[in-house]
């Protein structure tokens, strides 16, 4: 009798919306060359999905540090030619990624109807005398595509393939 009480609210805790967790701040130093223009951060969630941040600097400069569920764990570092870097902050401004909402998380009103169990990813671009976070939870079904695509560009670019292990 016990038992079925414990797993229902067990089952009901699981599904439950949550929050996304704030960005960890750098610990570094850096020059404006090297200071990061674009960072993303992957979120844990109730599966396997890979737990790391990336950021690209000004100059090109690729820090990773993984966490959870990727091939590399800790620190990693690359680069990023210009070119590439300036194609994609192209893109960010062409996709109007600084007019997009704040927050795409569970009872933003931005979220529309929202699904549990999916990871989230927080993005944050500074370019052009603009600056913008963007947490946005994968449960949210009025995000904008444009923002997906564009997290998964900053991926590309950064290389992040060869220390996740998702190419």
């Amino acid at each position: 009798m016990f038992r079925p009480a414990l797993l229902l609210s067990l089952g009901l805790l699981a599904c439950a919306p949550r929050p996304v967790p704030p960005a960890q701040p750098e610990s570094t130093a850096t020059t404006e060359s090297d200071s990061a223009v674009i960072k993303l951060e992957r979120t844990p969630c109730f599966g396997r999905c890979p737990v790391y941040r990336v950021a690209i600097s000004a100059s090109g400069r690729v820090s990773y540090v993984g966490k959870n569920f990727v091939a590399q764990q800790g620190e990693a570092s690359g680069q990023t030619p210009k070119e590439k870097l300036d194609s994609l902050l192209g893109e960010i401004e062409r996709q109007g990624f600084f007019e997009f909402a704040d927050r795409y998380v569970a009872g933003a009103p931005a979220c529309g109807p929202y699904a549990t169990d999916a990871p989230s990813a927080i993005t944050e671009v500074t370019h052009g005398g603009h600056h913008k976070r963007i947490e946005h939870d994968y449960g949210c079904s009025q995000a904008p595509p444009a923002l997906g695509e564009l997290e998964r560009r900053i991926d590309e670019v950064a290389g992040t393939g060869q220390w996740t292990g998702k190419r």
